[in-house]
């Protein structure tokens, strides 16, 4: 009896043994998880990106049409001015010296006219009585227009030397900030053949704009009036805006490479932004608001064949007239904002995930900035989108979630082999 209770024992214990063997050596493989995302709402972007520098919207270069001695500067870098205001002053004494000497000439000039009225009336009257002969008559009447004429050109002389000495007395042209300093008291300019630059003066350091060399092939989608975003080195977590104001058409080469001038304007109220400062900028080539996304991934998935087993793969047969991946199409005017619906677009393929069904579906699609994809026509916005498959091991991404195509990938968790040598 008791040998029977053993050997109860015995089978009990190689059941369980097997059990524990069956259940843990030969489970049921489980169904993949599939990494879905909803269309979701929003605004979807391309851009141009370009680099450029900040500068003010309009400067004057004060100069000196005079040369000589700089005698006192009144103003000084950063100097805020007003118009009319002086600024600096050459030594005047050679100026004053010449003013007096025509001064003197008028003078004398002046005498010699009365002079020579008096000595024309006289011998006017003469000559109506007959005592004098007509060629003195005409030489005093020359005599006395001659001294007119010279009374007339040393006056001349005259408003010429106290307008140089005018000159000699430098203003501020405009309401600024005097931005560049190039003299100092006691330096000697000279302007015989061109004019030296004394002072640069900003009109208005609130209203800046940046000068940007966009790369020629970019310069087709860049257009008037459209939106930018930039960055400054010296504020790296602030997004200053602008807008599109100028595209010159003035190429400039280097190194073969073609780039084209585009004036950016840029408000500055709070003076944040300085002249010289390198900026990076980006240009908002198009823009669509309110309309439907999904992430860019979604357009790559294709089913693995091993996942028939666990899933019904209904295929769509118009997506076997799609070849490669969709790209954007060119809606409407550059830089335009276009509005949900206003196209067909391109078509592409995709895949829903419905129940235990895998279900392709042809839709057409706008813009696509790598991350996201704009849905323009083929979906209700209730469909998870599948936009890839779970690695084993590996937690499931956060679905809709774009990421960037730039950051490196880590693999589904397993070890490359190395090489065996031979």
């Amino acid at each position: 009896m008791k040998k029977k209770y053993i050997w109860w024992i015995v089978v009990l214990v190689a059941v369980a043994a097997g059990a524990v063997w069956f259940f843990g050596y030969f489970k049921r493989e489980k169904p993949p998880q599939l990494d879905t995302a909803r269309p979701s709402s929003g605004t979807i972007s391309k851009s141009v990106t370009a680099t450029g520098s900040l500068q003010p919207v309009d400067t004057v270069a004060v100069g000196t049409q005079e040369s000589g001695t700089i005698a006192k500067v009144y103003a000084d870098f950063n100097s805020v001015v007003r118009k009319g205001q002086l600024l600096a002053e050459l030594d005047k004494s050679l100026l004053n010296a010449t003013v007096s000497q025509y001064e003197g000439s008028l003078a004398a000039a002046q005498s010699q006219v009365v002079f020579e009225k008096a000595n024309f009336d006289r011998q006017q009257i003469l000559y109506n009585t007959g005592a004098i002969s007509k060629a003195d008559y005409e030489t005093a009447e020359y005599q006395y227009q001659a001294a007119v004429g010279s009374v007339s050109s040393i006056s001349s002389q005259l408003r010429g030397a106290r307008q140089n000495l005018a000159y000699a007395s430098i203003y501020s042209p405009i309401d600024g900030t005097v931005l560049s300093r190039n003299i100092s008291a006691g330096q000697t300019v000279a302007a015989s053949f061109n004019t030296p630059t004394l002072f640069i003066i900003a009109r208005d350091l609130t209203k800046m704009q940046v000068q940007a060399a966009v790369d020629e092939a970019d310069i087709g989608n860049v257009a008037n009036g459209q939106n930018v975003t930039f960055t400054v080195d010296a504020f790296p977590n602030n997004v200053f805006e602008g807008t599109v104001q100028d595209v010159r058409l003035n190429p400039t080469t280097s190194a073969n490479v073609v780039t084209y001038s585009t004036i950016i304007a840029a408000p500055n109220q709070d003076k944040k932004l300085k002249p010289g400062m390198t900026a990076n900028i980006s240009i908002f080539t198009q823009v669509d608001s309110n309309v439907m996304l999904i992430p860019a991934k979604a357009l790559k998935f294709t089913p693995d064949p091993s996942l028939s087993k666990f899933f019904t793969v209904v295929a769509d047969p118009e997506a076997a007239h799609i070849s490669g991946s969709a790209h954007m199409d060119t809606i409407g005017l550059s830089g335009q904002v276009v509005k949900k619906g206003s196209g067909k677009g391109k078509r592409a393929a995709i895949w829903i995930a419905s129940g235990d069904s895998l279900v392709q579906k042809v839709i057409h699609v706008g813009l696509n900035d790598d991350s996201r994809v704009e849905v323009m026509s083929g979906l209700s916005g209730d469909e998870n989108v599948v936009t890839g498959v779970e690695a084993a091991g590996t937690p499931a991404a956060a679905s809709g979630t774009p990421t960037s195509p730039f950051m490196p990938r880590r693999g589904g968790g397993s070890t490359p082999k190395k090489p065996q040598s031979k």
